[in-house]
């Protein structure tokens, strides 16, 4: 087996759609994986990344959420799965690279988005997008006045960099996400209109514990990794948008938008 320097574990779906569709596995890669990957790092020496989630904040009552915030969390509620094994991982992770002497880094990821996103992913980004293309009816889930932070992956993954190589004094978890809050019916209004599309707003009632507000304190990203999202949601969506209209076509799905 190769040996390996830095060891990044991302591995776990991340759409409500997903993670629930089997809510064991789900927390048992939480657990069990990471562990295992600990375990590698150890016998490797190699610096571990453990890619948590602003979901550790639960349906959070602090806005914005600071890293010390300890969160609003359903122990047994849909979500809980992925809730609590990522609140689980990032013990795992920090007792464990005590014990063993590890470097670990443990990134919070706040709402991201962007090109090679799956079209059924379930997420309200891909979700938009597509109903958009496709002229179907863009479904919200409640008022659609509940927020999000969209930060786009280029910048997240210049993140994930910068907390990886940097030096040491990185204490616990960090956020990093986009400062900007967005409700989820500007984010649809802002999709219609860059796509063109005719697709109406339909409401649904608000799944239980989808939470209210979500906003990053980004204070030390940026103090201690000199970190900031750069691109623009404009922007970012417009590159999503791109990359799903060439998926769609590639894939026969018809968008009906474009084609109006």
């Amino acid at each position: 087996m190769p040996k390996f320097d830095q060891i990044y574990n991302l591995a776990c779906p991340a759409s409500p759609v997903h993670y629930q569709y089997d809510r064991v596995k789900t927390a048992l890669t939480c657990s069990h994986g990471t562990l295992n990957l600990l375990q590698k790092a150890a016998a490797d020496r190699a610096r571990f990344f453990q890619a948590s989630t602003s979901e550790i904040y639960g349906d959070p009552e602090v806005h914005p959420q600071t890293e010390n915030y300890r969160g609003n969390v359903n122990t047994v509620g849909p979500r809980s799965c992925y809730d609590e094994g990522k609140r689980f991982a990032e013990t795992l992770v920090t007792d464990f690279g005590a014990q063993h002497g590890l470097t670990t880094r443990i990134v919070r990821i706040f709402n991201t988005y962007g090109p090679r996103m799956h079209p059924d992913d379930g997420r309200v980004v891909s979700n938009f997008i597509v109903q958009a293309l496709l002229g179907e009816d863009i479904t919200i889930y409640g008022s659609g006045e509940q927020t999000r932070s969209f930060c786009f992956v280029d910048d997240l993954v210049e993140g994930f960099v910068r907390l990886m190589n940097a030096d040491s004094g990185i204490d616990g978890p960090v956020n990093i996400g986009n400062p900007n809050e967005t409700t989820v019916n500007q984010l649809a209004e802002q999709i219609l209109e860059m796509v063109g599309s005719k697709s109406k707003i339909v409401h649904h009632p608000l799944p239980v514990d989808d939470p209210r507000r979500r906003k990053p304190d980004i204070s030390n990203a940026l103090a201690r990794l000199n970190w900031s999202p750069q691109v623009s949601l404009h922007d970012g969506l417009a590159e999503t948008i791109a990359y799903f209209i060439e998926e769609m076509s590639t894939s026969g799905r018809r968008s009906s938008a474009l084609a109006s």
